[in-house]
């Protein structure tokens, strides 16, 4: 897989030097370089075919957050993809924000590029693999919607990590954060996302949301009572709120 790549950078030396390491990257191809963000937009309206952008953050006219936030991503968000190169720290938790895949730090080196160059072409083979398709049978098939998955990927420090449902203990929501409780690892996933947005994802037949700040998993209950659920060394509260559809569930316990 060839990736074609855009450079942007106010400062000529900056832009040279990642232009540089595109060259010398076996699956990059440089498709560009551009010393303004204007520039580097109107290109992209023009061609549309750019897999990966290496964005300076700091510049004159239209900065590298801003040109971020006004890229569309396309159906299925599979417009170009962000790695921000800056040489200032403060900007990293906004370049989470606006969904990039990395963050390079100036000065970097080519090893700390090449690993930044290979978690963009990880998302993209990814983003292309087709679902498997089953094997074929002799018996007369279900008539079934398609089998459900049995995990999701999280962006998590700028990379994408699978979790397998039957590993989540439970989750809990920090204002635009959220923490990802699991049986295999002691510390939990961070990853910028709303509850909400993550409870429209996981199974209702699995998961259960009894508070406005956590999500359960069902299997994984060691005790339940009218207002709290046991889950591990976690006790966590029912709220009001979620009262009424966890007593449906309760009230199988009885």
């Amino acid at each position: 897989m060839i990736l074609n790549c855009i450079a942007v950078d106010d400062e000529p030396l900056a832009l040279k030097l990642v232009c540089t390491f595109i060259e010398q990257t076996p699956f990059l191809r440089l498709a560009g370089s551009y010393r303004k963000s204007v520039e580097a937009l109107r290109a992209l309206a023009q061609d549309p075919a750019v897999d990966v952008i290496f964005l300076d953050i700091q510049m004159p006219d239209l900065n590298g957050l801003e040109l971020a936030k006004v890229l569309d991503k396309g159906p299925g968000n599979r417009g170009p993809r962000i790695i921000f190169t800056t040489a200032f720290n403060q900007f990293a938790v906004e370049g989470f924000r606006v969904d990039a895949l990395d963050y390079l730090l100036k000065p970097f080196n080519y090893d700390e590029f090449l690993r930044a160059a290979q978690k963009a072409k990880a998302y993209a083979e990814l983003m292309q693999s087709p679902p498997p398709v089953p094997a074929p049978t002799t018996e007369t098939p279900a008539l079934t919607g398609p089998p459900a998955e049995e995990y999701l990927y999280l962006k998590v420090e700028y990379q994408l990590v699978r979790v397998d449902y039957s590993d989540i203990l439970y989750i809990e929501g920090l204002k635009d954060y959220i923490k990802v409780y699991r049986k295999s690892e002691p510390k939990p996933l961070l990853s910028l996302s709303s509850l909400k947005a993550l409870e429209d994802r996981l199974p209702s037949q699995q998961f259960m949301r009894i508070h406005r700040s956590y999500i359960i998993a069902l299997n994984q209950i060691k005790s339940i009572t009218r207002s709290t659920v046991q889950i591990g060394d976690m006790t966590i509260p029912v709220s009001e709120r979620y009262r009424e559809t966890f007593d449906q569930f309760f009230s199988r316990w009885k």
